[in-house]
């Protein structure tokens, strides 16, 4: 979009797709000349332009670098994928507090708003503005070695504490709030947003946390101890996980995208950032209804209050 357009108060979307699928490729074509046609501006990443608008790049869409200001000025990102790669569109949209919606392509695709066969719904949802934006915690994420800072980086769905070596184990010590918590022999430890209760942490064991609740979740990975339960704590907690200095290499993964190599000794403190991370949202169905669709649960023979006359 150039200055005059922006000045004028002209609209537009950035665009991110998983370019490795053609059905992403096809939607995404079809959205963004759909767009164009509404006269909404749209970005689409050099990577992924020449497979989503063919040889010739249509009035209307614009071919940005696919990197920190790509987002900048735009109402909306739009993303066709799985959860991968809306965590992908995450790191566009965040920089400038740009929502993102995403249509998921994916399996499960928690983070998505819309299924691939509701793009109709997400142009006329953009086209009138209707939609909600909601804004979901993250995490700040610090490496320190010696006391001093070796790393800094966030997270939307968890920042995890893993073995580097797959037949060995780490000794970690966990903390909450500067005080010791328990001592650790393990393949790691998560530390998760209610956003990202549905992911890792829950392959870990850890519980289901409703996205409004403000919260912050540490779940241990395969731990031999006597108290290695998932815990829930307060969104102004600090948790901290310190390698033993006798202990093996480990390798700090957040959102499964970005990575730290972790000395033995290292510390990793993890606390609520001052920047969520907004999505766009269409319906404002209860998460209850999200998590049996996405989980396919089992709810037959379910009545409902109303029919058997409860009332709590």
């Amino acid at each position: 979009m150039t200055p005059a357009q922006a000045q004028a108060g002209a609209r537009s979307v950035l665009v991110v797709v998983h370019g490795g699928r053609a059905e992403a490729r096809d939607l995404a074509h079809s959205f963004c000349a759909t767009m164009a046609e509404s006269g909404i501006h749209v970005r689409v990443g050099r990577d992924e332009a020449a497979e989503i608008v063919a040889s010739e790049i249509p009035e209307g869409v614009e071919v940005v670098r696919a990197d920190e200001h790509a987002a900048a000025g735009c109402e909306l990102v739009v993303v066709f994928g799985g959860d991968g790669t809306i965590l992908r569109g995450v790191e566009l949209a965040r920089p400038h507090g740009t929502p993102l919606l995403g249509v998921n392509l994916g399996h499960v695709g928690f983070l998505a708003e819309a299924e691939r066969d509701g793009l109709a719904t997400v142009v006329e949802a953009i086209q009138h503005r209707s939609y909600s934006v909601e804004d979901r915690l993250t995490l700040d994420v610090r490496v320190l070695v010696g006391g001093t800072e070796v790393a800094h980086t966030w997270a939307l769905n968890e920042a995890s504490v893993e073995k580097a070596e797959r037949e060995r184990m780490l000794e970690v010590v966990a903390e909450i709030d500067g005080r010791p918590l328990s001592r650790w022999g393990c393949d790691g430890v998560v530390c998760a947003t209610p956003t990202g209760s549905t992911a890792y942490a829950f392959s870990a064991g850890g519980p289901v946390v409703w996205p409004e609740v403000d919260a912050l979740l540490l779940v241990p990975i395969s731990a031999h101890a006597l108290f290695a339960r998932p815990l829930v704590v307060s969104p102004s907690s600090v948790l901290a996980v310190e390698l033993l200095p006798q202990t093996h290499r480990g390798v700090l993964w957040c959102d499964g995208r970005r990575t730290t190599d972790l000395e033995p000794g290292s510390r990793v403190e993890v606390r609520r950032h001052d920047e969520p991370v907004r999505f766009a949202r269409l319906h404002r169905a209860p998460f209850t209804d999200r998590l049996v669709a996405k989980f396919d649960l089992p709810v037959s023979g379910w009545r409902g209050s109303s029919r058997s006359g409860a009332t709590g």
